[in-house]
């Protein structure tokens, strides 16, 4: 009995197809954070804080925010998780 013939394979297609799908879907995702300079971070974190998103803890001196449970002690990488957090949960189709 004769093999599979190889013009008839189109495993390396879809593979490639699905590896492009993802690379677009990655690239749609991805969130621009080179704007986060630290008086956008800072307005952003006090959004947040008014908002009850972030809560300060002054003795640790640490900014928690509330939805993930993480603690930041800066509010630039506050601000970026913050905006990397809320595409991800956008990407998802959830609602806060």
């Amino acid at each position: 009995m004769p093999g599979p013939d190889p013009h008839d394979d189109t495993s390396s297609d879809y593979e490639q197809f699905e590896k492009e799908q993802l690379a677009q879907d990655r690239d749609a995702a991805r969130v621009d954070t080179a704007d986060v300079n630290n008086t956008t971070a800072r307005s952003l974190v006090d959004d947040l804080i008014d908002a009850d998103v972030v809560t300060p803890v002054p003795e640790d001196q640490v900014l928690v925010h509330e939805p993930s449970g993480n603690a930041f002690d800066s509010t630039a990488q506050l601000a970026v998780f913050h905006r990397g957090w809320t595409a991800g949960r956008d990407a998802d189709g959830e609602d806060e």
